[in-house]
């Protein structure tokens, strides 16, 4: 059993963060700290209770029955930190500080920079802390405060907001493009799909398209590297068309047509609905995102 010791707050971070990420390296990246802190704070915060919290192994670290007594402690503090921190941060009316905001690479970079942009001239005291990721922040564990999220669909504890559904269509390189024309003498497998099986070997997705004969080929789990990976002319990829048809370097593919894919939303915290610079950001980029939407939906080919 763990003894009765006074116990620091980011000792006990430090504690969570290993038992989720089952090494110190893990852990290190989840708290923006490096290597040698974390474990210099985990073996303090075990001499402090007199007790060890983790067997160390090969294979990585495993909680012993002292660390699996602290763990549920542990998330109750957090939880009730949390909470406290979103009660407080929900108070603020005033147009400045922080927005925090989680966004996929692809809306980032197929055409809300310059939105974002705009928000900033708009709102010069509002500074936004941006997260590219395609991941799914945890608002309720404070990962961001705003979401902008490309999903079917949403069961977050969140305000969520389903803006307009956008579409795909098959894009490639131009010289690529060609080599589909059935005159242009290319065998088949010369010509192939670029591949986000993700390693299980299901390529059935592309029985759906114009080109179902192709092979499929590699592992290009996200719209990043497979947009850069078509434009050097390694094959087709599906891709958002507000993405590829902004992109320089790719075509859509003869006998393309947008099809219908998933929506994109802009979720917030609950607790955050009325804070003044959240609620700025959110109109804001809500509106922005929509003057979009021929893009989005496939309709429009234009820069502007």
């Amino acid at each position: 059993m763990v003894r009765n010791r006074s116990i620091n707050w980011d000792d006990l971070r430090v504690f969570l963060a290993v038992f989720r990420s089952r090494s110190l390296r893990g852990a290190a990246r989840l708290l923006g700290l490096n290597h040698a802190t974390v474990n210099r704070r985990l073996r303090a915060l075990e001499a402090g209770l007199g007790s060890k919290l983790f067997d160390r192994t090969r294979h990585g670290f495993f909680p012993t029955q002292a660390g699996e007594d602290l763990l549920d402690g542990a998330e109750r503090v957090e939880d009730e930190l949390f909470k406290v921190q979103r009660e407080l941060a929900g108070r603020d009316a005033d147009l400045d500080g922080v927005v925090k905001v989680s966004l996929p690479h692809a809306v980032m970079r197929g055409f809300l920079a310059a939105d974002l942009c705009a928000f900033s001239r708009r709102y010069p005291g509002i500074d936004l802390d941006l997260d590219l990721t395609d991941l799914f922040s945890d608002l309720t564990r404070l990962e961001a405060d705003v979401s902008i999220r490309m999903a079917h669909e949403v069961t977050d504890d969140v305000v969520g907001r389903r803006l307009v559904r956008y579409a795909k269509t098959i894009y490639a390189a131009p010289e690529v493009a060609k080599t589909l024309d059935p005159t242009s003498g290319v065998p088949d497998e010369e010509r192939i799909w670029l591949g986000w099986h993700g390693g299980d070997g299901d390529v059935s997705w592309v029985r759906g398209t114009s080109y179902p004969h192709l092979p499929a080929r590699h592992n290009l789990p996200n719209h990043a590297l497979q947009l850069e990976m078509a434009r050097a002319g390694l094959g087709l990829t599906m891709l958002p068309c507000f993405l590829g048809d902004r992109e320089p370097g790719l075509v859509r593919v003869p006998g393309a047509v947008p099809m219908p894919d998933r929506s994109i939303w802009l979720l917030l915290r609950t607790d955050l609905r009325r804070m003044a610079r959240v609620r700025a950001f959110v109109d804001f980029i809500a509106a922005a995102i929509l003057d979009h939407r021929d893009l989005l939906e496939g309709r429009s080919r234009d820069d502007t």
